[in-house]
């Protein structure tokens, strides 16, 4: 299994998929078509952290006025699963490595992997 969950309007998430031979990986563009429960527990299994999987950057947390320092991990998961601006993007997951987000280091980690394949 292999997917790629992004934002199709998102310029930074079409450059780092341009970059990469998704050939084979399903795309999931998440507005359009909603993480499920499963498929963010997956995430977490990986990640070990749902709030290593939320957006802090989401326009959702202005919003709602959300204290995002008093969150726990239970809240983050039901905010990522009720928004899909909560969830920190793009998120590539393979059945054992999973990379979220688009910082420097994560981006390193996953054109290592590709150019390892």
């Amino acid at each position: 299994m292999n997917k790629v969950f992004y934002l199709k309007t998102c310029g930074t998430n079409k450059k780092i998929m341009s970059e990469l031979d998704l050939t084979g990986w399903e795309l999931r563009e998440i507005k359009s078509q909603a993480i499920q429960e499963e498929e963010l527990d997956e995430m977490y299994r990986l990640s070990q952290s749902y709030e290593a999987l939320f957006s802090r950057k989401s326009t959702q947390i202005k919003e709602r006025n959300i204290d995002v320092k008093s969150l726990t991990e239970e809240d983050f998961k039901h905010l990522i699963l009720e928004h899909y601006s909560f969830l920190k993007r793009p998120v590539f997951l393979t059945d054992k490595q999973i990379f979220i987000g688009n910082d420097r280091e994560n981006l390193n980690r996953l054109h290592e992997f590709f150019s390892i394949k």
